[in-house]
């Protein structure tokens, strides 16, 4: 069973990312506070979860959570900030969200503020620029490791791949339904065949390295 918070004195909303080595497309981010006493065996780190089984819990997830947000920075965004400060700074956009705060970029979420707001972040990761004045934790493998972060990785991850579906219908060569942007063959095939797109990352290495004794 997921641990629900490290000191249960605080309120400790977790945070988690999706999207960081995709060639194309947004990095994802997302944070959630979920009620002291909540418990649901069923919610793992993303990455462990089928598809069906992130969208049902997904539904659970901002259900039950006392708030819930998504941020994200686009390819864009990504170029100028570089991938790790993006990542951290899509995390400390949905914490502002848990906080109150009105924030660009944000998808739904902060619908139940009247409630605790998070006193602390658990954040996946060993690294992060904290832009939201709350202390927080690094925790390497959180995902696996303690439930809100295990959430806010499903929404990420959710969020992310319905994103990738949207714009595989205005580019549906390079198929973003099915690879979500990251470095398949097939997608740097179509890379070499139609060349880039305006959500690919131009800081990315978008092409495959060829050797000598190829």
């Amino acid at each position: 069973m997921l641990k629900l918070y490290i000191d249960a004195t605080r309120r400790e909303a977790g945070c988690d990312e999706a999207g960081r080595g995709p060639l194309a497309g947004p990095v994802t981010a997302a944070a959630v506070l979920l009620p002291p006493d909540y418990r649901n065996d069923a919610i793992n780190d993303s990455k462990q979860l089928t598809e069906k089984s992130r969208r049902a819990l997904r539904a659970e997830i901002e259900a039950v959570a006392e708030a819930w947000a998504v941020a994200w920075v686009d390819a864009e965004g990504i170029d100028k900030l570089n991938i790790l400060h993006a990542s951290t700074h899509a995390m400390c956009m949905a914490a502002r969200v848990l906080l109150g705060e009105q924030v660009d970029n944000t998808v739904g979420g902060g619908r139940a503020l009247g409630k605790s707001k998070p006193e602390h972040l658990l954040v996946d990761g060993n690294r992060f620029y904290n832009e939201t004045g709350l202390g927080y934790t690094c925790i390497v493998k959180g995902d696996a490791q303690y439930l809100p972060i295990a959430a806010a990785s499903i929404l990420a991850k959710t969020y992310r791949d319905e994103a990738m579906e949207r714009l595989h219908v205005e580019f549906p060569c390079y198929g973003w339904d099915h690879n979500k942007g990251y470095p398949t063959e097939a997608h740097y095939r179509a890379i070499e065949e139609h060349g880039i797109s305006p959500y690919h990352r131009r800081s990315f290495n978008l092409y495959r390295q060829h050797t000598l004794f190829e």
